[in-house]
């Protein structure tokens, strides 16, 4: 073997032992593993196929799709407004934008407790206003609001990054040419902007499917699919369903991050 390729090999093989023992071999024991139900192989399917597990999926689905939406929206203005505006302290309210990242799920989920729970500063609010409970912190508006919290965050910088990298020369051409704001924004902005939009959704959704931590401080009005995977692991000790919605969610996760890869041609990952 020629020194390039025994060089070649060398540097690859780190990544290949971590890929392989991280990913490859703990795969292979779980799939294993939830065949060895009192079903077999056959539990797989009827897993997938309870309506149990069906309408948590739908939730958890519409649920990050929602969040998405908000969280490109919200995020997407705030970091296309840092990215091509300078002012006096925009280093702190960035970092305070970003604060979110630091905290875990469960954090999030006390401090929407805080917001929203029965003795939260919204539930305080409404019982001196008009004297009703406004309680919203254990329904899917609290998870929405959750998901959104720590979501926003990671908008903001992709945004942020990819207003800084846009080509001004274009708006100002187009600007002289007797274009509108909108018109500049529509046809040349946005679609400058477009693979960060994409990757940043990606990223959101694949998030929000996933959260754990927070769904666990607040879903007790609404069954998320994560929830789903810990009650029938800690409950019925169900490897086989276990197994069936781990991959499942784990499969919706990946073609949201391969869609956004094969629609902006970059690493979805470095540009979150």
């Amino acid at each position: 073997m020629a020194p390039s390729r025994l060089r070649l090999a060398g540097l690859a093989l780190p990544a290949v032992l971590v890929f392989l023992g991280f990913f490859v071999v703990p795969f292979g024991i779980f799939l294993h593993v939830g065949g060895q139900g009192a079903h077999g192989w056959a539990g797989y399917a009827l897993a997938l196929g309870d309506a149990r597990h069906l309408q948590s999926l739908l939730a958890t689905f519409v649920l990050s799709v929602l969040v998405t939406l908000a969280t490109l929206v919200v995020g997407g203005i705030c970091g296309l407004f840092l990215g091509r505006h300078e002012f006096p302290g925009q280093g702190l309210l960035v970092s305070i934008l970003t604060l979110p990242l630091a905290f875990p799920g469960v954090v999030v989920g006390f401090m929407i407790i805080m917001l929203g729970g029965r003795q939260g500063l919204v539930t305080q609010l409404s019982l001196a206003l008009h004297g009703g409970r406004i309680v919203f912190a254990y329904s899917v508006w609290g998870l929405f609001f959750g998901y959104l919290y720590f979501s926003i965050p990671r908008v903001v910088l992709t945004m942020l990054a990819a207003a800084r990298g846009l080509d001004t020369a274009l708006e100002e051409a187009a600007r002289s040419l007797g274009a509108k704001p909108f018109e500049i924004f529509r046809d040349i902005t946005l679609p400058a902007l477009r693979p960060a939009l994409v990757s940043a959704a990606a990223l959101t959704f694949a998030t929000s499917m996933g959260a754990f931590g927070t769904a666990f401080t607040l879903a007790t009005r609404v069954t998320v699919l994560p929830m789903m995977i810990y009650t029938d692991f800690t409950l019925t000790t169900d490897l086989s369903s276990v197994a069936a919605l781990s991959l499942l969610l784990g499969l919706v996760s990946w073609a949201a991050l391969f869609l956004a890869r094969s629609l902006t041609g970059a690493g979805v990952a470095a540009s979150g």
